[in-house]
């Protein structure tokens, strides 16, 4: 009875785990090498998701309300969409009221993207830009429109396959996404090795329009931040809870009475 109540234990708390964060808009990590979402876990004011070495990944942003809203978003302290160490007041992607986009990488131009993988920090994106302090965090600032839902943008919103796409506010030149790749700044290399990052993958197609948004207040109206790192790290932070030890059963010198065939 014992160990199936700590079996049982173990898996209401894997099931009772969220994927989502946010007030404005549900935010998730969606692994899209495993087709599965991140859970994520709550530890001392912050959400952890683990990643997976290798594994590439996506951001899944949904908009909870009836308005536009524009997402900002920061992968490792780096802009998305222009590869500019991240602001609230830079670039972003626009949500259609109650609606959805993924964002599953760095954007290149308006038709292409180099897909998110998790990998070792030296071969961060953000680390062979120069710009390895920050790596290790995901973030989304999120902004409400001037006029709400009853303002219209000027520029039809097409999305495209394989997932909806809202538009990016008005962008800016490629260039600021081909930054010279550089040596990162000097670490420890057992820390560097051990840590996760986020890479600078494989070209796909993604396209999205541009369109125009008014911000309602040039201070986000929610910042959404989400920590991530291997498994093994964060159990060994204590983030991440080991399951519980099945009680071992001690072996019987003596289970049976015959020579059984092997």
């Amino acid at each position: 009875m014992r160990r199936l109540s700590q079996l049982l234990f173990a898996v209401l708390v894997t099931c009772a785990l969220p994927v989502c964060a946010g007030t404005f808009a549900d935010v998730e990590v969606y692994d899209r090498t495993s087709g599965c979402p991140l859970p994520l876990y709550w530890h001392d004011g912050r959400y952890y998701v683990p990643g997976e070495p290798r594994h590439e990944y996506e951001l899944r942003i949904r908009n909870k309300s009836g308005g536009r809203l524009l997402a900002v978003g920061s992968v490792d302290g780096v802009n998305v969409l222009s590869g500019e160490t991240a602001a609230p007041d830079q670039d972003g992607y626009v949500l259609d009221g109650f609606g959805s986009l993924s964002i599953a990488g760095w954007r290149k131009s308006l038709q292409r993207i180099a897909a998110f993988y998790f990998t070792a920090l030296p071969d961060s994106y953000a680390a062979r830009t120069g710009r390895p302090d920050e790596v290790g965090v995901i973030g989304v600032a999120l902004f409400r429109e001037r006029g709400g839902c009853c303002a219209q943008p000027q520029r039809p919103l097409v999305p495209m396959p394989p997932a909806p796409m809202a538009s990016p506010a008005p962008a800016q030149s490629d260039g600021a996404t081909a930054a010279p790749l550089q040596q990162p700044a000097a670490k420890t290399r057992a820390e560097a090795a051990d840590r996760l990052g986020t890479g600078h993958g494989r070209s796909e197609y993604s396209q999205v329009y541009e369109t125009r948004f008014d911000r309602m207040s040039a201070t986000p109206d929610e910042i959404i931040s989400i920590f991530y790192d291997s498994r093994s790290r964060l159990i060994a932070r204590g983030i991440i809870p080991q399951e519980p030890r099945l009680a071992q059963r001690e072996p019987d010198p003596f289970p049976g009475y015959f020579v059984p065939d092997p």
